[in-house]
């Protein structure tokens, strides 16, 4: 609201915008904030469907309380309603733990999406059928626009004011001093990615404590008590990546640690990581997190 409220605050200076009309709108007439705070709304029985709905997160972090949330009977009302605008053509876009609420309704089968990263297995894994890319901010799929974490709402809502007109977005952007983001990946933390499979954090302990020994499935094999198939078709179904991939991902998560938290230089952290040299560490780190590897420390330095 903060973002399409400054939107339409600015739109004189944007000649070629047409005007924004939000409406505050529930299932129940007594919408309550996660804090506690009330928020006035309007029924959505009787009202005619809008050009685009944003659907605000549930107010809870972690996959137990979430499946709570999500069996609510006032959530599962407002899927229904989802569905029923989607139907007439309405746009639909949510960010963090609301994509769960929009992918419940089974709108996302078969569409590309985002969530909150730390819950992207889980949403994995509850919906199959959807194609996730945890990595993006924001994604864009027929109808549907999904952002990811948090903040990423600020996202979300200068996305919908960009469909109206990408001059007032970019004015929008800086009178609130939102960056340009596209990449959740800088964020991510691995093993704060919720799962709970067995044979997954088997691997993830294996694979942390031979980082600098290297990537060897037969070992991994050994170790787990599990075949190559069951460990890779777990591990993608869970990650959405080969275990080869998640072990680099593991690598670069504690080669960016030890770029935060000590004074070795890059060449030092890469051997302790398993890499041969600083160059394909340095390579891997820009790959990875983009413009965020500045935020870390000059690697060349």
């Amino acid at each position: 609201m903060d973002v399409i409220d400054t939107a339409k605050e600015l739109a004189p200076f944007d000649d070629g915008c047409p005007s924004i009309e939000v409406r505050l709108v529930g299932v129940r007439r007594n919408v309550r904030t996660a804090q506690g705070l009330r928020v006035p709304v309007q029924l959505v029985s009787g009202l005619a469907a809008p050009d685009c709905v944003l659907v605000p997160a549930l107010g809870t972090k972690m996959p137990l309380p979430l499946v709570e949330a999500l069996s609510r009977r006032d959530v599962i009302e407002a899927g229904a309603c989802l569905k029923k605008w989607s139907d007439l053509g309405v746009s639909v876009g949510t960010a963090c733990t609301g994509t769960f609420v929009l992918a419940e309704t089974g709108l996302l089968n078969g569409q590309r999406a985002t969530t909150s990263w730390w819950l992207s297995s889980f949403f994995r894994q509850r919906y199959p059928q959807v194609m996730l890319d945890e990595t993006r901010m924001l994604v864009h799929s027929s109808r549907f626009t999904t952002a990811g974490a948090a903040l990423a709402h600020l996202d979300l809502g200068l996305s919908v004011v960009r469909d109206h007109s990408p001059a007032l977005a970019a004015l929008c952007a800086r009178y609130l001093l939102i960056e340009p983001r596209t990449s959740q990946a800088i964020f991510v933390i691995p093993d704060h990615v919720a799962h709970t499979d067995p044979i997954v954090e088997r691997f993830e302990h294996w694979a942390r404590a031979r980082l600098a020994q290297g990537f060897a499935m037969s070992d991994a094999v050994h170790s787990i008590g599990a075949s190559a198939r069951t460990i890779g078709r777990r591990i993608q179904s869970v990650l959405g990546k080969s275990p080869l991939a998640y072990f680099q991902d593991l690598r670069v998560e504690q080669a960016v640690h030890m770029l935060q938290t000590s004074n070795e230089s890059v060449e030092r952290i890469a051997s302790l990581v398993g890499y041969t040299d600083g160059t394909t560490l340095r390579t891997l780190l820009r790959r990875k997190l983009g413009k965020g590897i500045r935020e870390l420390r000059k690697c060349d330095h």
